[in-house]
């Protein structure tokens, strides 16, 4: 290369390293005036699942997934919960634009079937690919204090709770990423599976009803953040 083609280069403007966020945009060629415009790629679509026991064990600290749910549907004003048909699982379903939120009515520890139904439902109702879709999983969590909320992938080890066991077991494929958001319900000093039984299914206080409630704006904003990507 002549130094005068040393001399043109090194005046001409150098491309600039894309930002790192650059590699989640969509770029679109077309410009308004000179300017770029980037499109974000659409919001992953989830649905959202609770977990917990029927009548006459609904209002206690296992049932505390349906408790947040519940929120949830009220502070996001959608529809109310209605029966679905055995497409669903039998659930309680309540539609809205980003989220489908849905209670399970099995017995905690059977959850996994009615689960999967819901799953193979919403993967088959809803537009979008297996990449635009996210099963989530919200359950109480004896490792949390009272409402502190945790987010675990799935695929994870459920360790002692039943009702995450049984999903893990009837989703069984590695390819079923799903995700868990665990509200915590506090635990009692002894490990005595018959205290531990007793504890979770006593009826939720008040107090306590509160500051689980409470957490609702922290599941909300993991849910945003699990649609994101």
């Amino acid at each position: 290369m002549s130094k005068k083609e040393q001399r043109k280069q090194r005046r001409s403007p150098q491309p600039k390293t894309p930002p790192e966020d650059a590699a989640n945009l969509k770029i679109i060629t077309q410009t308004i005036r000179g300017t770029l415009i980037l499109e974000m790629p659409p919001p992953i679509r989830l649905l959202v699942c609770s977990i917990g026991n029927p009548a006459p064990y609904l209002n206690t600290l296992h049932s505390a997934g349906h408790t947040i749910l519940s929120a949830l549907q009220t502070q996001l004003s959608y529809p109310a919960f209605t029966k679905t048909r055995g497409s669903y699982g039998g659930g309680l379903l309540s539609q809205g634009e980003q989220f489908t939120l849905w209670q399970s009515q099995e017995l905690m520890n059977n959850s996994g079937g009615s689960v999967s139904q819901a799953w193979k439902a919403f993967q088959k109702d809803t537009p979008g690919g297996p990449g635009e879709k996210r099963l989530v999983i919200v359950h109480d969590e004896l490792e949390l204090p009272l409402g502190i909320v945790g987010v675990k992938s799935g695929m994870g080890s459920p360790k002692g709770h039943n009702g995450l066991k049984s999903i893990k077991a009837r989703l069984g494929s590695a390819d079923t990423e799903w995700w868990r958001i665990g509200v915590g319900i506090g635990r009692p000093e002894s490990r005595d599976p018959g205290v531990v039984a007793d504890y979770v299914l006593r009826k939720i206080g008040m107090r306590e009803r509160e500051r689980i409630t409470g957490s609702v704006g922290r599941v909300l904003s993991e849910l945003e953040r699990l649609g994101r990507g």
